[in-house]
């Protein structure tokens, strides 16, 4: 068989199909053709010596905002892409029903990466939110209009995966949970999962957890006080705990404001890790705190979290929730995307969204990045 890329000698690390070996990966025709150990050169178009370095499926970031231009929020997905070794993003509600088509064809369409969306149950999307303005796009009750979700969700199926929706004093002003049950009654219709941001009550963290139904997604999961996951002894709150038995998925979505070292050490201390984590990265951190999701994936190695755990929440388990089987993973046939980083050791310095400082001795740096079987972006060598 011949192959258009192989990537040799790297230490694949492929949690969805139990692998951490060193290996050689091989794409042809756009997917994954072959992973094992000596691999043919001779078969391949273009060989990579990888020896060193780890080989992942390519990073599927779950929470991002990249609708550039038109949110005074968004981010350009190719930047962030290029640096962080991620393939898939997925944005987290920018757009609502009334500006999604603008998103798709100026976005997702625009791109060779990977780009679906979580569309918001308001109307005109996050509109109102930069570093001196910021209006809470749920709090005005016009804005919700299920009807015309469901319409524009059903219009774009094959890049809308799930319904967005904010909650909390910052994002729905008093609205409460209305903004939540009108969102969790458009993903039940759809059959979709629902992404709920969760800021400062209200409403509180046990009234948002009432609604989610399993494979919901409660993203900030780790945020500080209030509405932080732990009490104030540090206990994992029993809400949270019943919450995960009953299906509902935890999400980092770090972005300015919504990771605590503090909470997300007594969290893993405790045997609680998060499912997927995402970077929330948007124009007011992605200067930091937050920068990309490889820079949010070194802050949990640093926590504690294994080097595979860390990989499987930006790789497998997206996949699974988003129901995109071809991604996530190096399986033989699979999408051929793929990662490659290295591990470094050293001392840095890594900051959460309450301004406090973790010290660490690792940090993952994206080498290469492929997408559908190809080399899509090299970092520069020599720095």
């Amino acid at each position: 068989m011949q192959y258009d890329l192989l990537l040799q000698g790297g230490r694949v690390i492929d949690p969805a199909e139990g692998v951490d070996a060193v290996a050689d990966v091989a794409f042809s025709a756009g997917r994954v053709a072959a992973v094992g150990a000596n691999l043919p050169t001779a078969a391949a178009t273009e060989v990579r010596d990888v020896s060193g370095k780890l080989v992942a499926p390519g990073l599927i970031d779950l929470h991002t905002h990249v609708y550039w231009g038109a949110t005074s929020l968004g981010v350009e997905a190719e930047s962030v892409a290029r640096r962080s070794g991620t393939t898939t993003l997925v944005d987290a509600g920018s757009a609502g029903a009334g500006n999604y088509p603008g998103f798709q064809r100026f976005i997702a369409e625009a791109t060779p990466l990977r780009i679906y969306a979580f569309l918001n149950i308001s109307f005109a999307g996050i509109f109102g939110f930069s570093k001196v303005f910021n209006y809470p796009e749920c709090g005005d009750i016009r804005l919700l209009e299920p009807t015309e979700c469901l319409r524009v969700a059903r219009e774009y199926p094959e890049t809308i995966l799930g319904i967005k929706v904010r909650v909390g004093q910052h994002a729905s002003a008093a609205s409460g949970t209305a903004p939540l049950l009108l969102a969790s009654e458009v993903a039940t219709e759809l059959g979709l999962p629902l992404m709920t941001h969760i800021d400062v009550p209200p409403p509180s963290r046990d009234e948002v957890l009432a609604v989610l139904r399993p494979g919901d997604i409660l993203t900030h999961c780790f945020r500080p006080f209030p509405n932080a996951s732990i009490d104030g002894r540090g206990e994992i709150r029993e809400t949270i705990r019943q919450a995960r038995e009953q299906g509902i998925y935890f999400d980092i979505g770090h972005g300015m404001g919504s990771l605590s070292f503090e909470v997300a050490r007594a969290m893993i201390e405790q045997g609680f890790l998060p499912d997927t984590i995402s970077s929330d990265v948007h124009q007011l951190c992605v200067d930091g705190p937050a920068f990309d999701n490889l820079v949010t994936l070194s802050k949990f190695l640093c926590l504690g979290m294994s080097l595979s755990g860390v990989i499987r929440a930006a790789t497998a388990t997206p996949a699974k929730i988003l129901g995109l089987p071809d991604l996530g993973t190096l399986r033989v046939g699979a999408s051929g995307d793929a990662a490659v980083l290295s591990l470094e050791s050293g001392d840095f310095s890594y900051q959460d969204a309450t301004g406090a400082v973790l010290s660490g001795d690792q940090r993952l740096r994206s080498e290469l990045t492929v997408l559908a079987g190809g080399i899509w972006h090299e970092q520069e060598t020599g720095r």
